[in-house]
């Protein structure tokens, strides 16, 4: 194993799917980043639609994601919307068109093409086992640097079954059949997935 080859693979791989991103959105004055938040807000819960997530999801400063989160409010791909109860949280609401835009460029299509044509004449590449060592490698690496897992609800030590629907032992809010397939901020790994 050289871990500088894989390494640049991963990168390599990486470039190649920003630059046909890139190169698809131009027309909507949009960046890859700008796609990113809007990706991570269509797999996210209504308790990691904020700011702060994205900012921790994405890696990025608050000042990145809040001028991410300008140009796509503006641009009408999201809402803000304040939280009922506490008037200091915002929520980033995906307006139809962002959801339009997400469908019609993700995933990428240079990505899809090779993963199908591994079912025609290369038979040496396994889409399923690439996602499988990369679903380890990117739990591996959070581990180690304890960044947050943003895990789906169901795997997580907060989700409750409680009298026949589900509930979220941290905030103690009922979940929705929706919350529980999404991704969240506070997610922490079960003991049973450990």
């Amino acid at each position: 194993m050289d871990i500088i080859i894989i390494q640049q693979l991963l990168e390599r791989i990486s470039n190649m799917i920003r630059t046909e991103m890139r190169t698809e959105l131009i027309g909507h004055g949009l960046q890859p980043v700008q796609f990113d938040a809007l990706y991570y807000l269509s797999i996210c819960n209504r308790f990691s639609n904020t700011p702060k997530a994205v900012t921790e999801f994405l890696g990025l400063t608050k000042g990145t994601v809040s001028q991410t989160i300008k140009v796509l409010e503006m641009k009408g791909y999201v809402d803000k919307i304040a939280d009922r109860n506490d008037k200091r949280i915002t929520h980033l609401i995906m307006t139809k068109k962002g959801r339009q835009l997400l469908s019609d460029y993700f995933p990428s299509e240079k990505l899809l093409a090779a993963c199908s044509d591994s079912e025609g004449e290369n038979t040496e590449f396994d889409p399923a086992l690439l996602q499988q060592q990369l679903t380890l490698l990117l739990a591996l690496i959070q581990k180690q640097h304890q960044y947050r897992s943003f895990g789906v609800c169901t795997s997580c030590k907060y989700h409750l079954n409680s009298n026949g629907g589900y509930v979220c032992g941290l905030t103690q809010l009922p979940l929705t059949v929706d919350d529980i397939t999404l991704i969240c901020v506070e997610h922490q790994s079960s003991t049973k997935e450990k």
